[in-house]
């Protein structure tokens, strides 16, 4: 049985204010392209369907649009709902679904019962766990602790219990959306994903899925092979600039008459790359070696001792597409800056101005300071007079 394994789609994100539903369209072509090219017969989609629970209309209608597609396709389908995905409204008419060979699992009640398949090799148990949060189990689940692992511990308890039951060498495949890691094993968050911890507490063992034949995690957004029959799909697309090292894309998973036979990385289309720059702005738009990154999505880190003017107007006449800036001057943070001084007994305009010479690396000019000086004398209750210095010259005058 041939398996592709996809998950963390988070239908209706953007990317730093940037729409992504025409690129995540694009996977979707390329998924069922994958699909009829390499003889899926099995594709599961392990969590995080949508960005939110209550998705954008236009997600939903490429959700609808990527499943009516993937059901008329070859390949069987499971789906189960993650952490941002609503179980409730994800799992609509699930059991009406069923019937067209995509099977919608976001009930905890039904982790034990699998979609049931056929190969040349007998039959296979596909069980799909959705996200399982442990405050919301613990206490119909009479789980003994507060945790992730309680939580799957008894689901993949109730899985066996099931697979017990049926004909010797049945296989399974396990689909779960969780924060998955084995003894050794170095597995990188990126910032994108939600926290998902419980009393501090998010990691689940790999040794919870042993002896399972397959299991298919979502959660994390960078692809990860804990094992050879536990894996991380990661998300398809790139949904924030630690994840600029990516590769992205899904598992093809062989599963043989023993459990995975071979597994290959199937590379997603990248609608545009990631590029995260460092330097003086001078340096910045100037070095001919960037010349190959003016097309990417670009987050820029200024390293001049002085906050450069306009510097995102600046950088986006050479990389049109930055989205993100930040200033961090070599040297790091100034001793004695305004963020320290106390405030108690200073006027609004020389808070403004130090606040003004910290951010720029550089004091007020004599104009900057008088437009400030205007600025805080209109926001005051006596528009003519900024208080504290109305304070300060009675206090003088009383003197």
């Amino acid at each position: 049985m041939r398996i592709l394994h996809t998950s963390d789609w988070h239908l209706g994100r953007s990317f730093h204010r940037e729409g992504m539903l025409g690129h995540q369209a694009a996977y979707v072509d390329h998924l069922l392209e994958v699909v009829e090219q390499e003889q899926v017969d099995l594709v599961v989609l392990a969590g995080d369907v949508y960005d939110r629970a209550l998705p954008p209309v236009d997600a939903v209608h490429l959700a609808n649009e990527a499943f009516t597609r993937l059901a008329a396709s070859r390949a069987r389908v499971v789906v189960t709902s993650g952490n941002h995905d609503s179980a409730q409204r994800l799992g609509f008419g699930a059991d009406l679904i069923d019937a067209a060979g995509l099977h919608l699992r976001t009930r905890a009640s039904g982790v034990g019962t699998p979609v049931l398949l056929e190969d040349e090799h007998g039959p296979v148990a596909v069980y799909g766990l959705p996200y399982l949060d442990p405050d919301h189990l613990r206490e119909p689940w009479a789980l003994a602790h507060r945790s992730h692992e309680a939580a799957l511990t008894e689901a993949m308890r109730r899985v066996r219990v099931d697979l017990a039951a049926r004909p010797g060498g049945t296989r399974s495949v396990v689909l779960a959306h969780a924060f998955v890691a084995g003894d050794g094993t170095r597995v990188t968050e990126s910032e994108s994903e939600r926290d998902i911890s419980v009393g501090g507490v998010s990691i689940v063992p790999t040794t919870v899925f042993d002896g399972v034949s397959y299991a298919a995690l979502g959660h994390l957004h960078g692809r990860h092979t804990l094992t050879e029959s536990v894996r991380y799909s990661g998300s398809p697309l790139a949904y924030s600039f630690s994840e600029a090292d990516h590769l992205k894309g899904s598992w093809l998973v062989d599963l043989g008459s023993d459990g995975v036979g071979a597994a290959e990385f199937v590379e997603a289309p990248v609608p545009r790359r990631l590029k995260r720059l460092a330097g003086d702005l001078v340096d910045l738009l100037s070095d001919p070696r960037l010349a190959d990154h003016e097309d990417a999505w670009v987050q820029a880190t200024l390293t001049d001792a002085e906050r450069p003017h306009e510097p995102m107007e600046r950088l986006r006449r050479r990389f049109p597409h930055t989205l993100r800036l930040a200033w961090e001057p070599a040297g790091g943070a100034r001793p004695g800056s305004a963020s320290y001084r106390p405030v108690a007994g200073r006027s609004d305009h020389d808070i403004a101005v130090d606040f003004l010479g910290e951010l720029r690396g550089r004091p007020a000019s004599a104009a900057e300071s008088r437009l400030l000086r205007d600025a805080c004398d209109a926001c005051s209750p006596d528009r003519d007079l900024d208080p504290v210095e109305a304070t300060l010259f009675d206090l003088e005058g009383a003197g």
